[in-house]
């Protein structure tokens, strides 16, 4: 019977991690880039009874007796759907339409990356720097901050589908900065680490970060002015593994107070 105590109570801490998982995904349903991220159980070791070659009158049985010990979360992952795009009034808005993410430097001088292209222009020492909504600057094809001349006119600054910054000549007619935003994608993006902001840091899991603009074997991804990529959370969906998650934590409560009474009631066969 202790054996189901500890089981059950397992369940009940896996369930609570994935009641968890779902808060977060429900809470961040409107946070412009958002990847859901959903909860993985593993079973624990399983505790050998009878092995399948005895039996209680002696004779040979084909299959053994084990008992489970319990669940636990393996693992949180995160689900790169891709999400709905949204209309903004925000030049420097931009969404990615494929597989590629932004790449910015925070404070620490590391690199990492984003789905949240709702980005800013501020003015710098060298020029007109392009950076998130948290001021860590927004990185070119080549790993560098994107800043632009003193003298441009950031109203003026358009963006084509492939990251090229485009800026209107003496007749009005775009051209090109020689400026492209870069994009950058990974094996297993999955494997990348969660940081806040909706950034996310290169691991070995991950793999390293391939450039789109030098790897020629990727599918190349766009981009979208004056649309930020919302989250790809489905509220109908978390509400549904809430329920589940919960009605699977009212079990494992239940099966707690089942085996309590049972030992109960073998504690009094004495008296």
């Amino acid at each position: 019977m202790v054996r189901s105590l500890w089981s059950a109570a397992t369940g009940m801490l896996a369930q609570q991690t994935a009641v968890d998982t779902i808060s977060n995904n429900i809470a961040n349903v409107n946070t412009a880039g958002y990847k859901t991220s959903q909860n993985e159980f593993k079973s624990l070791l399983y505790q050998e009874l009878q092995t399948k070659t005895t039996s209680a009158n002696g004779e040979t049985k084909p299959i053994d007796s084990q008992v489970g010990l319990g669940v636990r979360s393996s693992s949180i992952t995160t689900i790169f759907r891709q999400g709905a795009f949204l209309e903004s009034s925000n030049k420097f808005a931009f969404a990615i339409q494929g597989d590629g993410l932004f790449a910015v430097q925070t404070p620490d001088k590391k690199t990492a990356y984003t789905r949240n292209g709702n980005f800013n222009v501020s003015i710098g020492s060298t020029g007109l720097e392009l950076s998130d909504a948290d001021g860590n600057p927004v990185l070119d094809t080549k790993g560098k901050p994107i800043v632009f001349a003193k003298d441009i006119n950031a109203g003026q600054l358009t963006i084509s589908s492939d990251g090229e910054f485009l800026y209107p000549d003496a007749d009005g007619n775009p051209k090109s900065l020689g400026i492209q935003i870069g994009l950058w994608q990974f094996n297993n993006p999955a494997g990348l680490e969660k940081k806040d902001g909706s950034l996310y840091l290169q691991t070995a899991a991950s793999g390293n970060a391939m450039n789109e603009s030098t790897n020629t074997s990727l599918k190349k991804s766009t981009i979208a002015q004056g649309y930020i990529e919302g989250s790809n959370v489905q509220l109908a969906d978390e509400m549904v593994n809430l329920i589940i998650a919960q009605r699977a934590y009212e079990a494992n409560s239940r099966a707690i107070t089942t085996t309590d009474t049972m030992m109960q009631q073998a504690n009094q066969l004495k008296q």
